[in-house]
């Protein structure tokens, strides 16, 4: 198997690189500034994720293209710049990918392309997109712009995965930091749902879809538990063996201090501790129901939240990022 990663250097594509290389496959990356440890492991391309010459000569020859390169929500990022990456690099990629015969192709997209959901459960791939930043209103474009495509020819499948944690993730490590060294601030009112999803099931699911996906659908991969982000907390305390925080704060303040906060940041073209953007994992529900792809893809989630969160806290501790 030739397979072709965008976004290797992320923490969803890295994963899928180390797997693919487990798997002894060949594996080729588009790199643009980051550097990583595998890139004597495999084919490397480095260049911006518009560059179609240098896309082409990326794709020959490539059996399976997993597009995961995004630009993602700094606030310090324009809508253009946005839009540049995330539907015009979208659309640059697939160009390479048609020209160049990929049999197979999937795109990420995001759970965000729905907005807030009102729903308490899980909703399917057909629930109406409503996305609210910028960043997910690029994510839409981008995601369009796959299906518009799979509507040809060409065999493109999009994913959009939930809440996604695990060893080595930078964004959860953030989380579970505040809450092991008791400085996490609730916010009230909120009863937000999330649907996380460990990376190894994650990874499974991708190469699931790969190979059952079928043409021009959207395959929800998460867990199979919808929880509140109070309980998601609750249990990241427990796991880390600390009091969950009694200290709470109004959500109006909070965002407040968001907004007062990117401004301030903006001036030294720096992304903000704090921002709106990071703010939607408390205020925007994302439920997401994983039926199609347990149906489709024989697709079952090993780990619940409890477990998997427990051996990602157990991970940063044993490297160091984490106090034992």
């Amino acid at each position: 198997m030739n397979v072709f990663i965008t976004g290797a250097s992320g923490f969803i594509g890295r994963a899928l690189l180390r797997e693919m290389l487990r798997r002894k496959y060949r594996v080729g990356v588009l790199l643009h500034r980051t550097q990583i440890p595998e890139e004597n492991l495999c084919r490397v391309y480095k260049g911006d994720i518009c560059d179609l010459a240098t896309l082409k000569k990326a794709l020959k020859n490539v059996d399976v293209l997993f597009h995961l390169a995004a630009s993602m929500g700094a606030s310090q990022f324009s809508k253009r710049e946005f839009l540049r990456i995330n539907k015009k690099g979208t659309e640059t990629v697939l160009t390479a990918a048609k020209e160049e015969g990929v049999r197979k192709c999937i795109h990420f997209s995001s759970a965000g392309v729905l907005g807030s959901i009102k729903q308490r459960e899980g909703v399917k791939e057909d629930h109406p997109p409503k996305p609210i930043s910028v960043y997910d209103r690029s994510k839409w474009a981008g995601e369009n712009t796959a299906l518009g495509f799979s509507s040809t020819e060409m065999n493109v499948t999009v994913v959009r995965p939930g809440w996604v944690y695990g060893p080595g993730d930078k964004r959860t490590f953030k989380l579970i930091k505040v809450i092991s060294n008791k400085r996490f601030v609730f916010v009230t009112g909120r009863k937000t749902l999330q649907t996380p999803v460990y990376i190894s099931d994650l990874i499974h699911a991708t190469l699931l879809c790969a190979e059952k996906g079928r043409k021009g659908e959207i395959y929800h991969l998460a867990g199979n538990e919808v929880l509140t982000v109070r309980e998601m907390a609750w249990t990241i305390a427990e796991a880390a063996d600390v009091r969950f925080p009694t200290v709470f704060m109004p959500w109006f303040l909070i965002k407040t201090m968001a907004f007062l906060l990117e401004n301030s940041y903006k001036i030294f073209n720096k992304e903000a501790p704090l921002t709106r953007g990071r703010l939607a994992f408390f205020a925007h529900s994302k439920p997401l129901s994983i039926n199609k792809a347990e149906l489709e893809l024989a697709y079952t989630p090993k780990y619940d939240f409890r477990t998997g969160i427990k051996r990602t806290i157990n991970w940063y501790k044993e490297k160091g990022w984490l106090k034992s």
